[in-house]
């Protein structure tokens, strides 16, 4: 499930660069005057890195809105803690002179930044993003080790897919199975999609929003029943991972149709996802409110459990959501959750790319889940992922511009003990597509 909407994994991260302490601070330098904005600000980005400047005199009042200093500190650690110290500024590109992109070189690359600076008259930063990085002799094997060293479990795989079998390139624990969060969400694609092929629904259909969750960016606040189209659904679900949306669609298609098709895709070990939860089902039992049945859906079978569900539906709603899975760290994320290994997210992405219906890879395309520059080396990609406390995941299916070769790239980090932070998986998934589009 989702708190952070298919998260924020659009862009590596925004404002992803801050001082790295406080101490020796010191007032900005005085640039020539033939300088414009823009090169002046980016000048100064090494010192801002190595704590030299001052967080409130670099950037506007709106990006200190948006990104606090303390916030700012955190992103960064993580991202100085993957690729080194910062050295020097490698390019600097602007055509207007107030916004462009800056080439940085840390110690172990290079990462691309857009900066733009306001036309006032001290003209700090609006807007500054890491768009992509490209790390000096990476390699599989160092990703590998890195990604290991997270605290939890961990595993990923990248395979080249052909027509009937799946290539692996490179893995860990690649049949492990892991709580993967809103990736389940393209079960339900997969199933919308198959019921559509076989001329039981239109993509054009009109059917009411039904259901409503917690964590629903397109559909929060919506009137009940509100018409809505079924490829408008899809693309709320997958895109920016509308809980509301993926509830409507379950009830509609039915949690055993979407069990079938779940099977049908590959899965190898769909009890882990019978019953198929709707978000609200897992949000309630994960919460202070149903300690009652929780113990009893845990240590039952897919026949117990399914018959805890039918007993407590009018129980199972989201008024009765008590909060508590979204603020207080990791909750039961090893037994009541959605399942899937490296393995079972490759073959899914298989099933899907063989169904017919364009609006299905429409749908994965609207959030690439990384930045722009790490899409550029491929004709097609599509993206789902997954986050809530403990858990992240990342799923891409993509077809490289040099060959042709559709590719899956996943990962997926769960940590019983402490919530993770997106910045570190997102960097190292960002890098294992760059070498997959090789």
């Amino acid at each position: 499930m989702v708190r952070r909407s298919s998260w924020g994994m659009a862009v590596a991260v925004l404002a992803v660069l801050a001082p790295l302490s406080s101490a020796a601070q010191s007032p900005m330098a005085v640039a020539p005057a033939t300088q414009t904005p823009f090169d002046r600000r980016a000048a100064q980005l090494v010192d801002l890195l190595r704590g030299n400047i001052v967080f409130s005199d670099y950037f506007a009042p709106s990006f200190q809105t948006a990104i606090p200093e303390a916030q700012f500190r955190t992103i960064s650690a993580s991202l100085i803690a993957q690729y080194g110290q910062p050295l020097r500024i490698d390019k600097a590109t602007s055509t207007d002179g107030q916004s462009g992109t800056v080439l940085l070189r840390f110690e172990k690359g290079v990462g691309t930044i857009v900066l733009d600076v306001d036309t006032l008259a001290n003209n700090r930063v609006t807007g500054l993003r890491l768009t992509g990085f490209v790390v000096a002799n990476d390699s599989y094997t160092q990703i590998a080790t890195e990604m290991a060293a997270l605290p939890g479990k961990t595993g990923f795989l990248v395979a080249e897919l052909g027509d009937a079998e799946m290539r692996t390139i490179a893995s860990a624990n690649a049949d492990t199975q892991f709580a993967v969060g809103s990736v389940f969400k393209l079960y339900v694609l997969a199933e919308l999609a198959a019921q559509i092929e076989a001329g039981q629904r239109r993509w054009s259909d009109v059917v009411p929003l039904s259901h409503f969750s917690f964590s629903s960016a397109a559909t929060a606040n919506w009137p009940r029943d509100t018409p809505v189209t079924l490829q408008t659904l899809a693309n709320w679900m997958i895109s920016v991972s509308d809980n509301g949306a993926a509830d409507t669609l379950i009830h509609l298609l039915g949690r055993e149709n979407i069990e079938t098709r779940m099977r049908a895709a590959g899965h190898s070990a769909p009890s882990r996802n019978i019953p198929f939860l709707t978000t609200v089902e897992a949000f309630a039992l994960k919460g202070n409110n149903f300690g009652d049945v929780r113990p009893h859906f845990i240590a039952g079978d897919d026949i117990t459990q399914r018959r805890l569900i039918a007993d407590h539906r009018d129980r199972l709603i989201l008024p009765n959501v008590d909060g508590v899975s979204f603020t207080a760290g990791p909750r039961f994320i090893d037994s009541l959750e959605w399942f899937a290994s490296p393995k079972d997210v490759a073959r899914l992405m298989t099933h899907l790319r063989a169904q017919r219906g364009k609006p299905v890879l429409a749908a994965m395309a609207i959030n690439q889940g990384v930045s722009p520059v790490a899409a550029a080396d491929w004709r097609y990609l599509g993206y789902k992922g997954g986050s809530e406390n403990g858990v992240l995941s990342m799923a891409l299916l993509g077809e490289r511009k040099s060959d042709g070769r559709w590719v899956v790239v996943t990962a997926s980090w769960n940590n019983s003990d402490a919530n993770v932070a997106p910045e570190p998986l997102i960097g190292l998934v960002t890098r294992l597509l760059t070498l997959a589009a090789k």
